[in-house]
């Protein structure tokens, strides 16, 4: 991880308190679901979201794989991401904004996709452990 990126990570990862009730809830779920997100240095979302999604992997024990290095391709209209350096996957999950963070059960059944942000007045560890719950 680069500097100016890495310091936004581990100070986001230093500052926020997940919510210790939902943590204990998604670990009982972390052997059945596991997470992919999409993510770029330059995203101020992905700066915010991120550091996040390693505290709940980290704290709950679920599997979180990112992808990373999105870049955009301004120069060709008909393809949002440039490949390479964005990983080819971007289209296969048709990726459009970021992160994106899918949730999948553990057959790799997709079961809910967080788009940006939580919804409004949701933390990210609550909107998780939403669609896990519900799946």
């Amino acid at each position: 991880m680069e500097s100016p990126y890495r310091e936004r990570f581990l100070k986001q990862m230093e500052t926020y308190h997940l919510k210790r009730e939902i943590v204990e809830r998604l670990k009982h779920y972390a052997k059945d679901f596991w997470i992919l997100a999409f993510s770029a240095k330059w995203c101020k979302d992905c700066a915010k979201n991120i550091p996040i999604l390693a505290l709940i992997a980290e704290l709950t024990q679920f599997q979180v794989r990112i992808l990373g290095r999105l870049k955009k391709d301004p120069f060709n209209p008909f393809q949002k991401w440039r490949i390479p350096p964005s990983p080819p996957e971007v289209e296969i999950f048709q990726v459009d904004k970021i992160p994106l963070i899918i949730i999948f059960d553990k057959n790799g059944r997709e079961k809910g996709r967080i788009v940006e942000n939580p919804r409004k007045g949701f933390s990210l560890e609550e909107e998780v452990l939403e669609i896990v719950s519900k799946a």
